[in-house]
């Protein structure tokens, strides 16, 4: 893209040959016009010369175009520039901002690569561009220095064929710039472009967090060591100490300010304990079973004590560092998991890029890995949390509910980790808005029906209503309420009743003969079936010794005639005790018709009448 001085031709490049046409944009027409680079030409010589901004590690340069018209042939253009004096007929040297240090250098080169001006460069252009067109490298470049110091400029593939001339003739062109001094200041401020653009990386700054969580971890693993380590040494001196003190830092500033058992008595432990803790200790103190120390001895004691309160001081500066930075750069996964939890998630992912990559269900076991593996190869339950088991809203949750928050927790953490890493806003509304709905949720899954555990799992149960007969909107029932039969309570006038109903006839003997022979065919029939599937094994399992089969027939036929007179003997009793009952039952009607007439009797004298 070039500017020519009137300001209103857009020059687009389509060819690099001599003589070919290219397409120019009138601004403010719809029409395109074709011209050469001859008719570009004859515009740039009305206008003035030509200058040319060339970029170099020691400083800018400003070349004049002494022969406009090899622009037009870009074929030819290399060979202007095989020598020095034949460069020299080309180009010449009009200007040189040489830079002052290498800080200046890096502030220019990194606003070029931005496509921005320095203040060094806008004074160069200022003091020596008058009415002149200036090719640049960059077209960016151009539209900004057109729109800033309204200066023409121009870049195309004739500007950058000269370019590159230029650049092949650079130390034979400027006076003073020798070969040897060139490639030290060229790999000087790539060092230090380098070096800038590492540590204003936005991917980058994510690794200040990863080691600054893995010194936490490190330093809490220190301080355990060192506490249980003062502990264990002052024990022998003052065993009692250390069930009456639980925390480690009260422990070491004690035993740092009383030194012997002794002392305790006359010290005041105000600012370290409370009252009754403080009472505790100078009460145990006096009789105390620990063995007797030296001066040697507690000297050691109380420089390891002074190492694990400085360890502890600088803990809590690092973590109020690493508060700050995680606020900083992952202000929503901060809101939902908290800052230590989503360091390690960080550090565990290697950057914060990469943990924006993984889905929710492997941030939910990010860090449970080992566990995950042996579940696969073993075939068990595989683990349901990993790292994230540290948040706050898991910890608040019941036993039975922490599968179902550490699901959820983990999906809106994916979501609040892409947010961190690839969008624009800096605040954490979205992380507390997700937190609040989890809270939330939480207090549901708490607070729910208890029907609901009582039913299946799909659904609520079924519960029938208690009043199923009542009608909708009315006060009555569809049927009436059962009352008491106080009829029913005497058994004597039941059984007459039954026996003089003829509704109800009972079954005559015969009948009942017949249903008892029924009966014991049956029973024949299927103890004869059992008795032959019994000899049916019993012969087979008989091994070299087999009766005659007329034996064997004879023995059923003796067993079948046995079960038979058993049969007709029960019978007869049977038959017996059931003729006894018949005449019980009728004098007993005899007694009960003299009394209560029967209903046949009525039914023939209604008739009669």
């Amino acid at each position: 893209m070039g500017y020519v001085p009137d300001g209103k031709i857009n020059v687009h490049l389509i060819t690099c040959n001599a003589g070919v046409d290219v397409k120019h944009l009138i601004q403010g027409d719809d029409e395109y016009v074709n011209v050469s680079f001859k008719a570009l030409h004859e515009v740039c010589s009305k206008s003035g010369k030509m200058l040319v901004l060339f970029e170099t590690p020691a400083g800018f340069a400003l070349f004049k175009v002494l022969n406009e018209g090899k622009l037009s042939e870009v074929q030819d253009l290399s060979l202007d520039f095989s020598t020095a004096d034949a460069a020299r007929k080309v180009v010449k040297l009009k200007a040189f901002s040489k830079f002052e240090n290498t800080a200046e250098a890096l502030e220019a080169a990194s606003c070029l690569i931005d496509g921005k001006t320095s203040k060094g460069l806008r004074k160069f252009l200022r003091a020596h561009c008058d009415d002149e067109i200036l090719a640049v490298a960059d077209s960016k470049l151009g539209n900004i220095i057109k729109e800033k110091l309204k200066i023409d400029c121009v870049h195309n593939n004739a500007v950058m064929e000269l370019m590159r001339g230029v650049r092949y003739q650079l130390t034979e062109l400027i006076s003073g710039l020798a070969v040897q001094d060139m490639a030290p200041m060229s790999l000087g401020l790539s060092h230090s472009l380098s070096r800038y653009k590492l540590k204003f990386s936005a991917d980058k700054v994510d690794t200040m967090i990863v080691q600054a969580i893995g010194l936490l971890d490190d330093l809490d693993k220190e301080l355990n060591t060192y506490a249980m380590r003062v502990r264990e040494w002052y024990g022998w001196h003052f065993p009692e100490l250390t069930k009456i003190i639980q925390d480690n830092i009260q422990y070491a500033r004690s035993v740092k300010l009383m030194g012997d058992r002794i002392n305790a008595a006359k010290l005041d432990f105000s600012e370290i304990l409370t009252e009754e803790v403080e009472a505790e200790v100078k009460e145990a103190a006096v009789i105390s079973m620990g063995t007797e120390i030296g001066e040697l001895d507690l000297s050691n004691i109380r420089e390891l004590c002074d190492q694990v309160l400085s360890l502890s001081e600088y803990r809590a500066q690092l973590y109020d560092y690493l508060k700050s930075r995680m606020n900083t750069i992952a202000p929503n996964l901060t809101a939902m998991v908290g800052e230590l939890v989503g360091a390690r998630l960080i550090a565990h992912g290697g950057s914060l890029i990469n943990l924006a990559k993984q889905p929710g269900s492997t941030v939910q076991i990010l860090g449970a890995e080992k566990a995950l593996f042996r579940a696969l190869k073993t075939k068990h339950a595989t683990p349901k949390y990993g790292l994230i088991y540290h948040a706050s809203l898991i910890g608040q949750a019941a036993p039975k509910f922490k599968g179902k928050i550490s699901r959820s927790l983990a999906a809106k953490t994916a979501l609040a980790i892409r947010c961190d890493a690839l969008g624009d806003g800096q605040d954490n509304t979205m992380g507390l808005e997700n937190r609040a709905k989890l809270e939330a949720r939480l207090r549901n899954l708490e607070g729910k029906e208890l029907g609901r555990f009582a039913g299946s799992a799909k659904g609520k149960p079924k519960i029938e209503a208690y009043d199923k007969d009542k009608k909708k909107g009315a006060g009555g029932l569809i049927t009436p309420a059962k009352t008491y039969n106080t009829a029913a309570d005497s058994v004597i006038h039941q059984k007459s009743n039954s026996a003089m109903d003829e509704d109800t006839p009972e079954p005559t003997t015969a009948e009942k003969k017949k249903e008892k022979k029924e009966k014991k065919e049956k029973k024949d029939k299927k103890e004869k079936k059992k008795k032959e599937e019994v000899s049916a094994t019993l012969l087979a399992d008989v091994d070299g010794v087999e009766e005659p089969e007329h034996e064997v027939v004879k023995k059923e036929k003796k067993k079948r005639k046995q079960s038979s007179e058993n049969e007709t003997q029960n019978g007869d009793t049977n038959l017996n005790e059931g003729e006894k009952k018949k005449k019980r039952k009728k004098h007993a009607e005899q007694e009960d018709s003299a009394d209560v007439p029967s209903k046949k009797n009525k039914k023939k004298k209604k008739n009669d009448d």
